[in-house]
């Protein structure tokens, strides 16, 4: 079935599979797939099922929709094509994939990613294979306190868009902390990330809008 891959500075966000005739992508949260990101209009494109052919449309947007590097209007998408929305870059896969990841992890009711639909979130993926160890992020403060969640996946990505969105991604050397977006960058070990994606240790802090959890890693 073919589906999006949606990015940002690297770091995958989540994937969508194009099951309707109609996928709509922007700012307002009435859309199929939200981006709660001031470059992004609230109505910004809109991609097309048409038979076994996919296109994307632009929908008058502020900042323009681009395709493989070129301003469109309206095109026809083809696998592999990379669509640019703002800061983001959309994967286009036309052809099967063979892993499948979990969804997206959060932490707590107020902290819940607005990225895709609310009804139906979306699975993340990435073609980096799972490192072999195993690891967990314990929340250390909040309403969450106390619990672990077991980063299994390829990419877990935790924060409130247009606050602090951050992602934690398995690479084969281990673990990195990437800031994704929001004006609040992550705390580690008490001092904010820059843009570039940092390497996780056992024992690590990671603040994040005021959520303090505990990076925790042991062999496979």
């Amino acid at each position: 079935m073919p589906k999006i891959v949606v990015s940002i500075d690297g770091v995958v966000i989540k994937e969508v599979e194009l099951t309707k005739e109609r996928t709509t992508l922007g700012r307002r949260p009435y859309n199929d797939i939200v981006i709660d990101n001031l470059a992004v209009s609230g109505e910004h494109a809109v991609i097309r099922m048409v038979g076994k052919d996919v296109e994307i449309e632009d929908l008058a947007s502020t900042n323009g929709t681009y395709v493989n590097g070129k301003a469109v209007k309206s095109n026809q998408l083809r696998n592999g094509d990379i669509i640019e929305v703002g800061k983001y870059k959309i994967r286009v896969v036309l052809e099967a994939q063979a892993q499948n990841f979990d969804k997206t992890m959060v932490f707590k009711a107020d902290m819940l990613p607005t990225l895709g639909s609310p009804s139906r979130p979306a699975p993340l993926v990435s073609g980096v294979p799972a490192a072999p160890v195993n690891a967990v992020i314990r929340v250390l403060s909040g309403a969450a306190a106390g619990r672990e969640v077991s980063l299994q996946k390829v990419v877990t990505t935790l924060g409130k868009p247009g606050v602090a969105v951050a992602s934690i991604t398995r690479r084969h050397q281990g673990f990195v902390l990437a800031h994704v977006e929001g004006p609040h960058m992550p705390f580690l070990n008490g001092s904010p990330i820059d843009a570039t994606p940092m390497p996780l240790k056992h024992g690590d802090r990671v603040d994040l809008a005021g959520t303090e959890m505990q990076f925790e890693q042991t062999g496979a």
